[in-house]
């Protein structure tokens, strides 16, 4: 059975290289089956219960204790303050159903207007029908310290970010209790952001990729997600890409994957397909040379697809500028 390789986060705590994101409970007791041992969710996927279920079947049937799992999960923007924060993430606790959760992370570096879950139960940007956008005046500190003492009280076992800067992270390192372990990021060839990996690895923050695919992984998504992806030229097909995955026998998707894991930065690969889960995980039976590592990071054209800055237009969050 294949297991990912483990990287140190700065609280002590051990996390798989090879992350899948998945939602249904079938696939995560699928993953547990073929050799995944973390996981990746968010209030904002809506996956929490589902991925729990998951995880407490496989727990039952005998196949992993807790310990051996890893869950992953996200603060929304609308629970920057400190009493909905520390009230979102036990209930996110509760709805994993797992006891405690590995790592929690605060999903955006941007506050929005509290929305009562009891209300409206399923996260989003806007408050409205018209896509109307209302910022909050919350301080990432008051948010930053409210996830402190969620590792005091035992509910998260490490915490960090996601989506966030190196201007932000030189901020929380000035007063940080608790080490920022992981930092969640965008990261594909065609935005490999060097600058942020690097400052990130050299104060041991653990860097975690999100859509390693580049345009791949937005074209599911609905219109307002996905148009900036639809006219770009595939990472799958592109060059060095398509000739490494030959020269290794392996698929452009391991090549990805590959290039991002041999640089100690952790991957979050999506599917329901056992075969392509299998796949995904088997990314650590070949090495890239040194200069086919930077082939690939010479792709770099800084294009971002998850940017509120853009598809938001109705009141753009321009986080990433």
């Amino acid at each position: 059975m294949s297991s990912s390789p483990t990287v140190k986060l700065a609280s002590g705590r051990e996390m798989p290289l090879v992350v899948p994101k998945e939602s249904a409970a079938d696939a995560v007791y699928n993953a547990i089956k073929i050799g995944y041992r973390a996981f990746d969710g968010a209030y904002d996927y809506q996956n929490e219960k589902e991925a729990g279920e998951g995880i407490r079947r496989a727990i039952a049937d005998g196949l992993v204790k807790r310990e051996d799992v890893f869950v992953t999960t996200k603060l929304w923007n609308n629970y920057h303050r400190r009493e909905h924060a520390l009230s979102m993430a036990r209930a996110q606790n509760e709805a994993w159903g797992l006891g405690y959760i590995d790592l929690f992370l605060i999903h955006f570096p941007c506050a929005l207007k509290y929305i009562d879950p009891s209300v409206r139960r399923y996260p989003a940007w806007w408050i409205d029908d018209q896509g109307t956008v209302e910022e909050d005046k919350v301080p990432i500190r008051e948010t930053w310290e409210s996830l402190e003492q969620l590792v005091d009280e035992g509910v998260a076992r490490s915490i960090g970010i996601s989506n966030f800067q190196v201007q932000s992270l030189y901020d929380i390192l000035s007063y940080a209790k608790h080490p920022i372990s992981s930092l969640q990021i965008e990261h594909h060839p065609y935005l490999a952001q060097p600058g942020l990996v690097a400052m990130a690895q050299s104060h041991s923050i653990v860097v975690t990729a999100y859509s390693s695919f580049g345009p791949q992984s937005f074209l599911e998504l609905p219109e307002t997600f996905s148009k900036k992806a639809k006219n770009i030229s595939p990472l799958f097909v592109s060059e060095p890409i398509s000739s490494l995955a030959k020269k290794y026998g392996v698929s452009p998707a391991q090549v990805l994957l590959r290039w991002a894991t041999q640089r100690g930065i952790a991957v979050i690969p999506k599917s329901n397909s056992p075969a392509r889960m299998q796949q995904n995980l088997d990314v650590f039976g070949f090495d890239l040379a040194i200069d086919e590592i930077q082939s690939i990071s010479d792709l770099d054209v800084g294009l971002r697809f998850n940017d509120p800055g853009f598809y938001l237009p109705n009141h753009p969050l321009y986080i990433f500028s």
